[in-house]
């Protein structure tokens, strides 16, 4: 039997879990080093942020494509685990308004 830990290791599966922790380390630097600032205009780090979460719904979607029907029970938990550092990813940026 083939175990999330091994599912895991595939690129799909484990890109978009950095990819969101990427996404949150970019948004709580930026909010360490300059504060809460509600800009008319977006700076670089929204538009990183913004590609780091696209990138990661992509290769989510890869994921799913091609292990779920290979491996269902291993590839939906890797699935809920990179739903849920997407979460985490969006967090701070509806909590703050950012």
């Amino acid at each position: 039997m083939i175990s999330v830990k091994s599912t895991l290791r595939q690129p799909s599966a484990f890109l978009p879990l950095a990819l969101s922790f990427v996404a949150f380390i970019l948004v709580a630097g930026y909010v360490a080093i300059f504060g809460v600032v509600h800009e008319t205009d977006e700076g670089a780090v929204a538009h990183i942020w913004q590609l780091l979460m696209a990138g990661q719904v992509v290769l989510m979607v890869f994921f799913a494509i091609k292990y779920v029907p290979r491996r269902p029970k291993q590839a939906l938990l890797v699935l809920a685990l990179q739903f849920i550092a997407a979460l985490i990813a969006c967090a701070p940026v509806f909590v703050l308004k950012l």
